[in-house]
């Protein structure tokens, strides 16, 4: 990259830093405002907050590669999305807003003990900073590609920057920020497509009819194949399960909720960004779309359909034009990175920390929550760093297990919002269930019946919560509730 682009890639990234350390130096700060934003963030930022933080690098870069190699198929998935958020909004954010409630998995601990509590949250944190250090990784080959830093500088430049910002201005710089990345990867993207059309000959006349033709545009596909994750129903079923839990009972995105000004406002929040999203990917897949017209005029093409915008960036895109889209992909990877930071950090000071000590000193536990921001960030670091030594198989497949709890979440969810006998031995049965399975899905059928095509991932969501929900109503008379709650009640206790 040329100095021009370097220099505003560091000023984006100074510009963040600088955004937590103004947030976070305003008044003193405890933990309500450290973790929740006082519950005081207005609907509009919470709504661009979740977008953000479920925008990683590599959904920036890879989703032109599903239209870029086949068609807009893609666009099932968030069909699916939108029905899953409006589920939550109706039966899992009420729980959320009755009492003062700082975590999804405090809510478990209220219904089933806090035995459930504390391995939910656990499960939350092993899972986040494995899943999320393996999207470092990936962003930062990404990065290695577009600047040349190096693999590991570019792991530490992201890292670091996501860790200081996060530290200074909690939950407020985070969604903040957040709503600074987003506008900035959008604009990147819009600008990207926009040179590319450019360099068309025929312009968007030639992008349109090629396309087309070659039926990139395609978006619905109604056979039923379980094997397939690009149908109607993968996108409606799948989506909407795997949404519903990736949504529903993620602290990464419930810490969003709860830190709008009402459930009302958490909900439109929530419903708004499922268009969002949809819109986004729409534009995303229309660039790979674009790509694929380019290469075809523009020879030779990327190896990897998910390396083409990649492969334009660097190769295409003139000097300052190329810094901001950089830039843009700085954004999409910290957007994800903040949240999981902070989430992190929440978790383990409210459900494991507090659960186990009691402890209410405010001061102290303000700097033992920026203390646990610095130690997940490492984490996340470190597991990146290992994964250098990991092949492409081996990162999909642990990113994949990684996904799998949020079905076993859900499926907890579910069983206490719908019996009022179940107690925490069941829970915990279907915890152990609900993992056995989705894990057997991925790897042991293939292993058992090879000929047998392997389940796509849009389905283990459905799985996973699924079974943890039947094995904990089954296990349900071994092990009833200490106290029968009324059904009306059930998740919507508060301490």
């Amino acid at each position: 990259m040329s100095p021009i682009d370097v220099a505003i890639v560091v000023v984006y990234i100074i510009g963040c830093i600088v955004l937590g350390g103004w947030i976070g130096g305003r008044g003193d700060q405890g933990l309500k405002g450290y973790f929740l934003g006082e519950r005081n963030m207005p609907a509009w930022a919470v709504m661009i907050s979740i977008v953000a933080t479920e925008t990683s690098t590599v959904t920036f870069l890879s989703v032109p590669g599903e239209a870029y190699k086949g068609d807009f198929g893609f666009l099932q998935l968030p069909i699916g999305y939108v029905v899953g958020r409006m589920i939550i909004a109706a039966t899992l954010l009420p729980s959320y807003f009755r009492g003062q409630i700082e975590t999804a998995y405090q809510v478990l601990g209220n219904r089933f003990g806090q035995a459930t509590r504390r391995t939910a949250s656990t499960l939350f944190l092993v899972t986040r900073t494995l899943a999320d250090g393996l999207r470092l990784f990936l962003a930062a080959i990404v990065l290695d590609i577009i600047t040349g830093w190096g693999i590991v500088a570019a792991i530490v430049a992201v890292e670091a920057a996501t860790i200081v910002y996060t530290y200074l201005g909690g939950v407020k710089a985070v969604i903040w920020a957040d709503v600074l990345q987003f506008t900035v990867y959008i604009i990147g993207a819009l600008i990207a497509l926009y040179v590319l059309i450019g360099k068309l000959p025929g312009g968007w006349d030639q992008l349109v009819t090629t396309a087309s033709d070659a039926g990139k545009f395609k978006v619905f596909d109604f056979s039923f194949s379980l094997a397939r994750p690009y149908t109607f129903w993968a996108g409606l079923i799948g989506g909407m399960v795997l949404n519903t839990a990736t949504h529903g009972a993620d602290q990464m995105m419930v810490q969003r909720y709860l830190a709008a000004r009402s459930r009302k406002q958490a909900a439109g929040a929530l419903i708004a960004s499922g268009f969002v999203v949809l819109v986004q990917f729409a534009l995303f897949l229309f660039i790979g779309a674009s790509l694929y017209v380019f290469f075809n005029q523009f020879p030779p093409g990327p190896e990897r359909s998910d390396r083409a915008f990649a492969q334009f960036i660097v190769e295409y895109l003139p000097t300052g034009i190329k810094g901001v889209v950089v830039a843009a992909v700085f954004a999409s990877a910290m957007g994800v990175l903040s949240g999981s930071l902070n989430a992190s950090a929440s978790t383990m000071i409210h459900d494991l920390y507090r659960s186990i000590t009691g402890d209410a000193d405010e001061r102290r536990l303000m700097r033992l929550s920026r203390g646990a921001t610095i130690v997940f960030g490492v984490l996340q670091a470190t597991v990146a760093v290992g994964a250098t030594q990991l092949n492409d198989s081996v990162v999909t497949n642990a990113l994949a297990i990684a996904g799998f709890t949020t079905g076993i979440l859900l499926g907890l969810f579910v069983l206490g919002n719908l019996t009022k006998n179940v107690g925490q031995g069941a829970a915990m049965a279907g915890i152990v269930a609900g993992a056995s399975a989705v894990t057997f899905a991925k790897f042991g059928v293939p292993l058992v019946w090879p000929d047998v095509p392997p389940l796509a991932w849009p389905w283990f969501a459905l799985v996973g919560s699924a079974t943890t929900f039947l094995v904990g109503l089954a296990t349900g008379p071994l092990f009833p509730a200490a106290r029968p709650i009324p059904a009306a009640e059930s998740l919507q206790q508060s301490n």
